[in-house]
């Protein structure tokens, strides 16, 4: 299964809001606290967190190591 995913540096906030669209929310500033509605709820996302687009295009957080743990990149 390849999913898509990108990485919250806390300094691309644009890129991250034309991969998610309206799944996300905001706390005070676009870049203080980002919050992903998933299928569970909303999460928050913190910077350097993965955010993964899944198979039924829903999104989620996911820490780094986890991240690298889980998943093998592509090109």
């Amino acid at each position: 299964l390849i999913l898509e995913a990108i990485q919250w540096t806390g300094d691309n906030i644009d890129e991250i809001i034309k991969f998610c669209g309206d799944s996300l929310t905001f706390k005070g500033s676009k870049t203080s606290e980002v919050s992903i509605n998933t299928l569970e709820g909303r999460h928050i996302c913190s910077p350097h967190d993965y955010i993964i687009k899944g198979a039924q295009g829903e999104f989620y957080p996911c820490e780094p190591d986890i991240f690298k743990q889980t998943y093998e990149e592509i090109d």
